[in-house]
């Protein structure tokens, strides 16, 4: 029996493993991550008005990197996220206090295009426009209203159904507008994962599955196949880039 989304002990998710395991020590895989975002982003709104965009990242989980890829381009960022420990992480982060230093790596490497150099006081902007809200991924109600989007390692990481990866896949773009840049990854051929003593499930997204799931609702669409095996159980990183197009499309 395949393990579906709302099987998943999200309750029980543990940031502080998950960010220890992924993120307190960068890992080359994520950094490589960042410069394509920081550099297709930059491309994409070289002639955008700096903090003139609602941006959202959905399913920010423990990671806050996808959000400070957006940062110089957002009057009002939100990130949504289902697994209330990681609300909870979430809104630690973007408190007066100013996110934790295992960010800031992230930030050097997001800091060495002009975009982001502008943003003299990251801590404080992120603690201005961005905001937490706990929602599941499939409530998203499909008005498109945001101008740009981040899904990092969600609508894989969540089951192992293909029509709930679909869905999440479908729920995610149909709230972007048309033309919005995007950026969703994926772990490649992932047989699910472990944080702490809990296991979670996974769907098995491979470079043709992605493109698949993603070419119906794109303009444009680049897939980098990145061979970063960063524990067992998969065989690397998938990280689509693109613009939204014209269409309502559905699973």
């Amino acid at each position: 029996m395949m393990d579906r989304n709302a099987d998943a002990p999200w309750s029980k998710f543990d940031p502080e493993v998950y960010v220890d395991n992924n993120y307190r020590t960068p890992l080359e895989a994520d950094l490589q991550i960042v410069r394509l975002l920081r550099d297709y982003f930059g491309r994409c709104l070289a002639d955008v008005t700096p903090r003139s965009l609602w941006g959202v990242d959905v399913g920010a989980g423990a990671n806050l990197y996808p959000a400070l890829s957006m940062l110089p381009w957002c009057a009002k960022l939100m990130l949504l996220e289902y697994a209330q420990p990681n609300v909870e992480y979430l809104e630690r982060q973007v408190a007066p206090e100013g996110f934790d230093g295992a960010w800031d790596a992230f930030w050097e490497v997001l800091r060495e295009r002009p975009a982001y150099r502008d943003v003299a006081e990251p801590r404080s902007r992120v603690s201005e426009i961005v905001r937490v809200e706990r929602l599941n991924l499939f409530d998203l109600d499909g008005h498109r209203r945001w101008d740009i989007g981040t899904m990092f390692f969600v609508a894989d990481s969540m089951s192992e159904c293909p029509e709930e990866f679909q869905r999440g896949v479908s729920c995610f773009m149909n709230a972007l507008g048309e033309g919005a840049p995007y950026a969703v990854a994926f772990m490649k051929e992932s047989i699910g994962y472990d944080v702490g003593e809990h296991r979670y499930p996974a769907y098995r997204v491979n470079r043709e599955r992605a493109a698949e799931s993603l070419a119906p609702f794109s303009a444009e669409l680049e897939i980098h196949d990145l061979d970063h095996v960063v524990r067992p159980g998969h065989e690397g990183m998938l990280l689509a880039l693109g613009r939204r197009n014209s269409e309502i499309a559905v699973p």
